[in-house]
Parts: C-alpha cells; sequence; structure tokens
C-alpha cells in the first residue's frame, strides 16, 4: 500500500521543514494541501502558516512544521 498524500506531507516537512501549496502540487500532485495541514494540525503537529508575496505580487502560503507531535500514529 502507498503513503497517503497525509504523510507524504508530514515526510517532506519533516526533511525540508517548509511546503507550499504550488510544491504540493509539482512534486506530489496534492491540491489539497490545507486539508492535509489540518489533519496534521488536528494529530498535534504544530505547523504554522506564512502567508507570502511572489515578486508578482501573487500571495500564497507557506506551512512550516514547528514540531512534531509527541503523539505518533
Amino acid at each position: 500500500m502507498s503513503e497517503s498524500q497525509k504523510e507524504i506531507v508530514l515526510s517532506h516537512l519533516k526533511k525540508n521543514k517548509t511546503i507550499t501549496s504550488w510544491e504540493a502540487i509539482q512534486t506530489y500532485r496534492c491540491t489539497r494541501l490545507a486539508d492535509k495541514i489540518f489533519v496534521l494540525r488536528q494529530e498535534g503537529h504544530e505547523i504554522i502558516t506564512n502567508n507570502m508575496t511572489n515578486e508578482n505580487g501573487k500571495r500564497f502560503a507557506e506551512y512550516v512544521l514547528i514540531k512534531e507531535s509527541s503523539n505518533v500514529r
């Protein structure tokens, strides 16, 4: 059985500390990153949202893993 997208996003955050929707779409074909982040937060992972603006004025969210949950499932 393959990893769920939630597990893939968590793995990415553990390795890289940050992820954006564009990275999730391009790398993992995950189109509902905010939902995966919501679930990870519900599981106890401390993830903050940085509101960013690119050079063209386009706004986007960057999610940052601050602390992993001690409730490993």
